[in-house]
C-alpha cells in the first residue's frame, strides 16, 4: 500500500535459490519454501533478548571479518541481520548478483538509505533499468506490463507521481481510515472466534492472512460474493511460486479483469467506498483514467495486504521470543493504555519489519551513495531491513524495546515515496496485536524456532506458518466465522 512495498516478481530459474518458492526462486529472492534448510540453520529474526547482553543461542554467527556473507541462503533468509551487519561495516553500498541473475547495489546503512530513498536521481521507472535480454522483465510484478497495471505509484516519477498521488490522497484520507476502525476489529474477533476453542491455531493461515485481505476489500467496495476470490488470487501472490507456474501472472490478469468490471460497475454506481472515491477523484478536471484507477487499486490491494500479513506475523513472533517486552505490553493493555501499543507497533516495524527491502530503484545518471559510484542505468536496492538496524542511527539495534522513542525507521520508506497506506498499517497492527494479547493471555509458540520457514522473497520478509497454542476460550460472536465477512 504504498511507494516502498509491493508484491514480489515471479519466480524465475537461477543458480542461488531464495524464500519465496518451490519451484524457482523468485526475481531476487530467498530460498524456496518448499525444501528443508540445512542442518543447523538458525531462527529468524527478532531472537535476539530483551537484556540485549548476548545474542540468542541459536542465532545465526556473523560471517568472518575477512570474507563476504553468502547472500540468499537458507540461513541467510532466516536471519539475514548479521549479513547486513558486514556489509554496513564492510560494502555499505554492495553490488550483487540476485538469484535471478540481475544485478543491482544494496544499500544497507541508515544515512545512505535514507538518502537513496529521497534521491529524484534514482527513477522509479523500469524505463531507465540499462537491463541485458537476460534481465529484462524480472525486476517488475509479473503481469502487470499486459494487463496494463504499470500506470501506479511504484512504477512513475514526478510529474506523473505528484498528480496521481494527490488524486488518491483524496480518496485514502486519514478520516476514512479512522472510520474503518470498528470494522478491522469485527474481522479481527471473527477470525479469532473461529479458533479460540480450538486451543491451537497457525496465525498466519487462520488470522494474519485473511485480516487485511477482507479489510482492504470492504474499503476498496469488493461486494462480499467476490472476496473470496480475491483471497485466491492474494494466496497466489503471496506463495511467490508455490503454486503452478506462472501462476501469478494469470492471478494478476485475472485481478485486472476483475478490476475493469467492478470499476464500469462503481461508474453507473458508486458507493462509499475507495474504488468510487478513486473514480470521483479530482484535481483542476483531472481524473485517474480507467487503467490508472485499476491499477492504483491493484497495487493497493497487494502490497497493502501482504506487507500487513507480515507485520502482525512478524510482529507477534518477536514478541513470542521476548517474553518481558510482551509482558509489559499486556500490562500496559490491561490498564487501558495504549502509548506502548504505538510506540511498539513502530518498533516492531523497526526490529523486523515486513519490507526487507524497497521497491526498485534506477540510477537515471552516475551518482554517488556512499562514496560509491553508481553507474547510469543500475538497479538500487535500499535496504530497510539493514539501515533499521544501524548501530550508527539506533540505540542497541538488535535488542527489541517497545517503549523506544527515537525511532525514525524506514519501515515505512522516506521522501515522496513514503508509504501512503501507513495509517491504516498502523490501524491493523495495533487492533490485531492488542485483541490477540487480550484474549488470548497464555498465547505460546507451538513450535521449535528452528523450525519455523520464512517466505517472501527480495522485497517482503514474512513467516510462512506462525503455530501457537494457548487456553481454550468461548467465541465472542457465534457466526460462521470468517464466511460471514
Amino acid at each position: 500500500m504504498s511507494d516502498s512495498t509491493a508484491p514480489d516478481p515471479e519466480p524465475h530459474p537461477a543458480p542461488t535459490s531464495c524464500p519465496a518458492s518451490g519451484t524457482a526462486p523468485a526475481s531476487g529472492t530467498a530460498p524456496a519454501s518448499g525444501t528443508a534448510p540445512a542442518s543447523g540453520t538458525a531462527p529468524a529474526s527478532g531472537t535476539a533478548p530483551a537484556s540485549g547482553t548476548a545474542p540468542a543461542p541459536d542465532a545465526t554467527p556473523a560471517p568472518g571479518k575477512d570474507s563476504a556473507p553468502e547472500l540468499f541462503t537458507w540461513e541467510f533468509a532466516t536471519d539475514p541481520y548479521p549479513a547486513y551487519a558486514w556489509l554496513r561495516e564492510h560494502a555499505p553500498v554492495h553490488r550483487t548478483t540476485l538469484p535471478s541473475g540481475v544485478e543491482a547495489w544494496l544499500v544497507t546503512r541508515y544515512a545512505d538509505a535514507r538518502q537513496a530513498l529521497a534521491d529524484q536521481r534514482l527513477s522509479k521507472n523500469p524505463a531507465h533499468h540499462d537491463e541485458s535480454p537476460h534481465a529484462k522483465g524480472k525486476t517488475g510484478i509479473p503481469g502487470e506490463r499486459k494487463a496494463e497495471l504499470m500506470t501506479h505509484l511504484l512504477n512513475i516519477d514526478p510529474p506523473d507521481h505528484t498528480r496521481l498521488r494527490r488524486l488518491v490522497s483524496k480518496a485514502f484520507t486519514p478520516r476514512r481510515v479512522a472510520e474503518f476502525a470498528p470494522r478491522v476489529q469485527e474481522l479481527t474477533d471473527r477470525l479469532i472466534d473461529a479458533f479460540v476453542e480450538k486451543g491451537s491455531a497457525d496465525l498466519i493461515h487462520e488470522f494474519a492472512f485473511p485480516l487485511p485481505i477482507y479489510a482492504i476489500c470492504d474499503l476498496l467496495g469488493v461486494p462480499e460474493e467476490d472476496q473470496d476470490d480475491f483471497r485466491d488470487w492474494a494466496g497466489m501472490m503471496i506463495r511467490h511460486g508455490g503454486g503452478p507456474r506462472g501462476g501469478v501472472a494469470r492471478s494478476v490478469k485475472k485481478m485486472r479483469g476483475y478490476l475493469a468490471e467492478l470499476i464500469h460497475r462503481k461508474r453507473e454506481a458508486p458507493g462509499d467506498d475507495l474504488i468510487s472515491g478513486l473514480i470521483k477523484a479530482s484535481d483542476h478536471g483531472e481524473h485517474l483514467t480507467e487503467n490508472e484507477a485499476a491499477a492504483m487499486a491493484f497495487i493497493l490491494l497487494f502490497a497493502g495486504f501482504e506487507t500487513t500479513v507480515n507485520l502482525i506475523g512478524n510482529g507477534l513472533y518477536a514478541l513470542l521470543r521476548n517474553p518481558g517486552q510482551r509482558g509489559l505490553l499486556q500490562d500496559s493493555l490491561a490498564a487501558g493504555e495504549t502509548g506502548l501499543l504505538e510506540t511498539g507497533i513502530e518498533e516492531l516495524l523497526r526490529y523486523d519489519g515486513p519490507v526487507e527491502m524497497a521497491t526498485w530503484r534506477y540510477a537515471t545518471r552516475a551518482l554517488t551513495i556512499g562514496g560509491q559510484e553508481i553507474p547510469a542505468g543500475d538497479p538500487v536496492l535500499v535496504v530497510l531491513a539493514a539501515a533499521d538496524r544501524d548501530p550508527e542511527r539506533f540505540d542497541g539495534p538488535d535488542v527489541l524495546d517497545l517503549a523506544r522513542r527515537d525511532n525514525q525507521h524506514l519501515g515505512y520508506g522516506h521522501g515522496i515515496h513514503y508509504c501512503l497506506g501507513a495509517p491504516l498499517a498502523r490501524l491493523e497492527g495495533q487492533t490485531a496485536l492488542a485483541t490477540l494479547l487480550t484474549r488470548l493471555p497464555d498465547l505460546r509458540l507451538a513450535a521449535d524456532p528452528a523450525e519455523l520457514r520464512w517466505r517472501g522473497g527480495l522485497i517482503m520478509r514474512g513467516l510462512r506458518t506462525l503455530p501457537v497454542e494457548f487456553s481454550p476460550s468461548v467465541p465472542l460472536s457465534y457466526g460462521d466465522g470468517p464466511s460471514e465477512m
